[in-house]
């Protein structure tokens, strides 16, 4: 009887709703407004997705009617553009709420997979030096090489009420540390990190923190949550001349690139949103979402979209300054940025 619910399931949610269907229309007939105002994204954008992510999702199965690549692409959009199950989105694609569930999952799996080949840093030395080249034109900063930044993404209590996910403003989130290139680019994307964690602890506890310490040349920019290191400048607290405070605004006009990309990821994945709600899933596989919605914002953007377009324009907290003790300085990284100072800005 289980197999025989199955098989009619999958044929009631393709064929007998009455309701038009992925798999009744061809896409090709469909406006680029219309895909982009249910789904995110425009035809030629989809229609990549759907290649590059068929070969992962085509079920090994005997049933003729399992739900094709395209409609569990266009299922998973849906959420991921809304951040919802509800009917209007299943009517549009002509499933059932559970069957967009699955899709999700599915879709989310294969873009999880496709991250390394989506999110890393420079393949190349050319690579490199065009990226530093471009920060320098920001703003006069030299040797950026990507801005760093810490951001939450609230989710539902896990099961277990653990209270290493609630963070600083008591609610249960997900942190997430992104490096991103001056065009928005992501280098580095780090999904699975508990709420309660502060910015530097999951920096030392990151990949990334073994990538930097490694690195010879150049440094991220971090805002005064994190303590300077010779890999990463941070502002002048107590700035005390006008060479200090022209580094400062260099520092944070460059640096605002990587909260404009993060605000534009969630304005275009509403799923992201804090301000319209929250994951209802475990850590687990909201961090699996997140990093789904990074590989997509890296891909879209390697496909001609800007990475701006939709960006929010709400105004971001000021951050919280370190309190580094004077024995854990980096006095090495003291030098460098007297240097920096010295060299550009005075």
């Amino acid at each position: 009887m289980a197999i025989s619910i199955a098989i009619l399931d999958c044929d009631l949610l393709l064929h007998g709703r009455g309701q038009k269907t992925m798999d009744r229309f061809d896409l090709d007939s469909v406006s680029d407004h219309f895909l982009i105002t249910h789904f995110g994204f425009p035809k030629t954008f989809i229609l990549y997705l759907v290649a590059l992510l068929r070969e992962s999702l085509s079920r090994r199965t005997q049933r003729s009617r399992a739900i094709s690549p395209e409609v569990q692409v266009m299922a998973a959009l849906g959420f991921y553009t809304s951040g919802s199950y509800q009917t209007s989105m299943g009517d549009t694609i002509g499933i059932s709420q559970a069957s967009m569930s699955r899709c999700v999952s599915n879709v989310t799996k294969a873009l999880v997979e496709k991250a390394p080949h989506f999110i890393s840093f420079f393949r190349d030395e050319s690579s490199k030096e065009q990226s530093l080249e471009m920060f320098e034109r920001v703003a006069g900063f030299p040797g950026v090489i990507g801005v760093l930044d810490f951001v939450q993404v609230a989710i539902k209590a896990p099961n277990s009420e653990d209270q290493s996910y609630v963070n600083k403003k008591g609610l249960h989130s997900v942190g997430v540390q992104l490096v991103c290139d001056s065009r928005g680019l992501l280098l580095s994307a780090e999904t699975h990190w508990p709420g309660a964690l502060r910015d530097f602890d999951v920096l030392q506890r990151s990949a990334l923190y073994k990538t930097m310490e490694d690195l010879d040349q150049g440094w991220l920019l971090g805002d005064s949550r994190y303590p300077l290191r010779k890999w990463l400048m941070t502002p002048v607290d107590y700035p005390e001349c006008p060479a200090d405070f022209r580094y400062n605004l260099s520092h944070t006009t460059t640096h605002e690139i990587v909260d404009r990309t993060f605000r534009a990821i969630q304005t275009r994945f509403k799923c992201l949103d804090s301000s319209k709600g929250y994951l209802q899933y475990s850590p687990e596989r909201s961090s699996s979402i997140i990093l789904a919605c990074c590989v997509l914002h890296n891909a879209s953007l390697q496909s001609g979209l800007d990475a701006w377009t939709l960006e929010r324009t709400d105004p971001r907290e000021p951050p919280e300054r370190v309190q580094e003790n004077l024995e854990d300085r980096d006095h090495k990284a003291y030098e460098i940025r007297k240097e920096i100072i010295l060299k550009h800005f005075s």
